[in-house]
């Protein structure tokens, strides 16, 4: 994974090897706050899928200014390509790369930014 990780494309694994995984991929390349998530379910309609930001609810970083919402919603923009909606996934992170290029002063502690200003 971390020597040849352009070999790989989809990692099918139990939830919590899943979870593991995730958490080291995402540390490596940079934040636990920016990588989404996804849980895909065979099957369409009997089982739904689920998005959501590696790092979870971060409870443990809540109400200090520092959570950095990129996860999120880059994981509602895998969410929109999953229900067919490319084009919107697309501008969704069109987003996300804008506003991280413009604003690396007030972004996230995690992204070098000094968080929201207090």
């Amino acid at each position: 994974m971390i020597t040849h990780p352009q070999t790989l494309d989809v990692i099918v694994a139990s939830n919590l090897f899943g979870d593991i995984l995730t958490d080291i991929g995402s540390a490596i390349s940079g934040s636990l706050g920016i990588a989404p998530g996804a849980q895909h379910q065979p099957g369409r309609g009997t089982y739904p899928s689920m998005f959501e930001p590696i790092h979870g609810s971060a409870p443990d970083i809540a109400g200090k200014g520092i959570a950095n919402p990129i996860g999120a919603i880059w994981a509602g923009a895998l969410m929109l390509d999953h229900l067919g909606h490319r084009d919107l996934h697309d501008r969704v992170v069109g987003a996300i790369e804008r506003v991280v290029a413009r604003t690396a002063r007030r972004c996230t502690p995690d992204l070098g930014g000094i968080g929201e200003d207090r």
